[in-house]
């Protein structure tokens, strides 16, 4: 046999061998996998809609009528962002107010 032909054998069997392996691979990847399942917290579990919107009324209160209560949430929220301008509407963002649905009444200030 020539050279030209081992190498063209070696290399056939080389690729046979990676055709091979390669499902193995796959369901061993596959077996692999371990999920923790759905995840719940004790918030989840006794949500209350009333309650929820007391909260985000007693939150929106909070920011307009408490300066460092506002500046806290606007670093918590706004801080962690490096884009400039993603940082720069997400600090706008606070001082956008929201529209009152499901109420005739205007907001209070």
């Amino acid at each position: 046999m020539t050279t030209k032909t081992l190498t063209g054998l070696a290399i056939a069997a080389a690729f046979v061998t990676a055709l091979a392996a390669t499902p193995s691979v796959r369901a061993q990847m596959a077996e692999e996998l371990v999920t923790n399942g759905p995840q719940t917290n004790r918030g989840d579990l006794n949500w209350d809609a009333q309650r929820n919107v007391r909260d985000s009324e007693r939150y929106e209160q909070l920011l307009r009528t408490n300066p460092g209560f506002r500046q806290a949430r606007m670093r918590k929220e706004c801080g962690p962002i490096a884009d400039p301008q993603l940082r720069a509407d997400c600090l706008g963002s606070f001082g956008q107010r929201e529209p009152y649905f499901g109420s005739s009444t205007p907001p209070r200030d």
